[in-house]
């Protein structure tokens, strides 16, 4: 696993202050529990139909992938040392119009009024291969995915940490896999109940021993959220003896978590390391 370095703290602390961090009385340290509860591949949603941007998309992450590109983007992220920021043109006519979540670092995310992340270099980087603007609309995860199922959607591409699924695959088309994640869970830093876990097995166990006074908090429309409340199209039993909380952003339920208004969060993983790191470096 990569570990987040100093230079990275500063800039996701700036994007978790919109969110409304700040240290206070009652706000605790949190943590990650280092056992992936699943594995998936993220994607990029391209809209039903599209085969065009579809296999255009596809010959430029094998193109990128080929010439480490990509892989000197992904660790530019993850170490701190990124520079990419990016504003959208005046206009978006005959632009590149990609839908966005902006509120996934280091994927997708803002530095004041700029779009930056792994996904929003790879956009841009996309749409100069076409001879093209890019411009970026911050719409919400569910909104990128239900658009994507849209003939008539006015954007190409949906970016937002997106995991490939055969029932979504059922409403829109994809791009090859570019990244393999997992689902990981968020705790107070003071909370045992996991620290004897070594598999997800011992984690999933835990959590249906738990009542309903128990609450997850997962943003809309993710992996986490089906994972915890369940959703048999994905394959997801989910724990119905606890409350799943949903959120529009994983960092407002990482807020609650440590404000102690819930228990848990479940989450990618690099967001969730990233996250964490962001809020315990603003709790004194």
């Amino acid at each position: 696993m990569k570990k987040i370095i100093v230079g990275l703290l500063s800039v996701v602390t700036a994007v978790l202050c919109c969110f409304g961090f700040a240290a206070c009385g009652k706000a605790e340290k949190v943590k990650v529990i280092e056992i992936k509860l699943t594995e998936e591949d993220y994607v990029y949603a391209v809209k039903t139909g599209d085969t065009e941007t579809q296999n255009a998309l596809n010959s430029f992450l094998a193109e990128i992938k080929d010439n480490g590109t990509f892989d000197n983007i992904v660790k530019e992220f993850f170490d701190g040392t990124s520079t990419f920021e990016y504003s959208n043109p005046s206009s978006k006519d005959g632009c590149l119009v990609i839908a966005t979540s902006a509120d996934f670092p280091p994927f997708e995310y803002k530095k004041g009024d700029k779009f930056t992340g792994i996904d929003m270099q790879v956009a841009k980087l996309f749409a100069e291969s076409l001879g093209k603007q890019l411009y970026i609309e911050d719409i919400g995860f569910d909104q990128v995915i239900l658009s994507m199922g849209q003939a008539t959607s006015e954007y190409k591409i949906g970016m937002a940490g997106i995991t490939y699924d055969e029932e979504r695959d059922k409403s829109m088309d994809f791009s090859n896999a570019y990244y393999t994640s997992a689902q990981v869970i968020i705790v107070k830093e003071g909370d045992t109940i996991f620290d004897g876990c070594t598999t997800k097995e011992d984690v999933e166990r835990i959590l249906k021993e738990q009542k309903s006074s128990y609450k997850i908090g997962t943003q809309k429309g993710t992996t986490g959220y089906m994972y915890s409340a369940g959703d048999e199209g994905f394959g997801y039993e989910g724990f119905k003896n606890l409350e799943t909380k949903i959120y529009d952003a994983g960092a407002l339920a990482v807020k609650d978590l440590s404000n102690g208004k819930i228990n848990a969060v479940i989450i990618d993983e690099q967001p969730a390391k990233m996250i964490t790191a962001s809020t315990n470096a603003n709790i004194k």
